[in-house]
């Protein structure tokens, strides 16, 4: 490998992808979320390998790890990438952020719950700022946030999503969503007094959502830490259609508050669970720097207030 040049320079573009690739943990699944072919992924790695005059992968069985210079670099590739948000968020403020785009990554929860109020909010302030919506999840949600095609993604955290202490991101705490456990109308449970263990379920069939969806990852280590694993009998993202199959009898589900009104006028039983309700926290996050930007403050404080308005309403929101 080639020592590093006095005219030191390295492509961005393929500091991402770096940056991905220990994100995914391999080349295929960082082609499939850049929508890259492996070899161009390993073309964009072998670049800049030899412009910082590193290895930056090296083989593992049949696949590829990351070396310790690739770690040490992705560690500047951070402050990097937050030093050029600071001088964006600069020059948007110069110009007063009266204007521009905000794209929002959301789950669909949120979307429902927690944006139509942000959003006005938002647009009373800023109204000549177009604002787009798009539905999605960790990784790709954060994918996306580095990326650049989103500019503030709203999530839960789960273990699909960036731990607390990832410095790519500033991210604000907005609310605990908690979790109801709906049953059919005719439930040996329904119309209970008082608070029932989550493990008296363990006999029932649950909807759940996918594995790898927030709505299916804390919906399992719910029943987990009551000591059972689910028999999922139907795998079901879309919270409208969870509220119609558990009022048809096809099982029970945890369903969050922020999708209230989508079961609130359903034939269904609400049944209080004995000990912590089990619930979801839900964040923000922006790229490190750009926190003072115009329209990405106005942004997150909106969804900060409305947040904090269905706090103050309680579960009856």
């Amino acid at each position: 490998m080639e020592q590093v040049s006095d005219a030191f320079t390295i492509d961005l573009r393929r500091l991402t992808v770096l940056r991905e690739v220990q994100r995914r943990g391999s080349l295929a699944r960082t082609a499939e979320a850049l929508h890259l072919t492996p070899s161009a992924v390993s073309q964009q790695i072998a670049a800049l390998a030899r412009e910082v005059g590193a290895p930056l992968t090296e083989r593992d069985g049949r696949g590829v790890r990351l070396t310790g210079q690739a770690r040490v670099l992705l560690a500047h590739a951070d402050l990097i990438a937050a030093q050029l948000e600071r001088a964006r968020a600069d020059l948007a403020a110069y110009g007063q952020g009266g204007r521009g785009s905000l794209t929002v990554g959301c789950f669909s929860s949120g979307i429902l719950g927690l944006l139509p109020a942000a959003l006005r909010g938002l647009g009373a302030r800023l109204p000549h700022v177009r604002v787009d919506v798009v539905e999605a999840e960790p990784p790709d949600l954060f994918t996306a946030l580095d990326g650049g095609q989103v500019d503030i993604a709203v999530a839960v955290d789960f273990a699909a999503g960036p731990p607390h202490t990832d410095r790519r991101y500033s991210r604000i705490d907005l609310l605990t969503d908690v979790m109801d456990l709906v049953v059919p109308a005719g439930h040996r449970l329904a119309g209970r007094s008082g608070r029932v263990p989550l493990r008296e379920l363990a006999v029932d069939p649950w909807i759940v959502g996918h594995p790898r969806s927030c709505v299916g990852a804390v919906a399992r280590s719910v029943c987990a830490a009551a000591g059972f694993t689910p028999d999922i009998r139907h795998a079901v993202n879309d919270w409208a259609a969870v509220a119609a199959l558990v009022e048809a009898g096809a099982g029970v589900a945890l369903i969050p508050r922020l999708v209230r009104p989508l079961y609130e006028g359903r034939r269904l039983g609400v049944v209080g669970i004995e000990g912590e309700q089990p619930s979801r926290n839900v964040f923000a996050a922006v790229r490190t720097g750009s926190e003072q930007d115009p329209v990405l403050s106005t942004a997150r404080e909106e969804l900060r207030r409305t947040a904090a308005e269905l706090a103050r309403l309680g579960p009856d929101r």
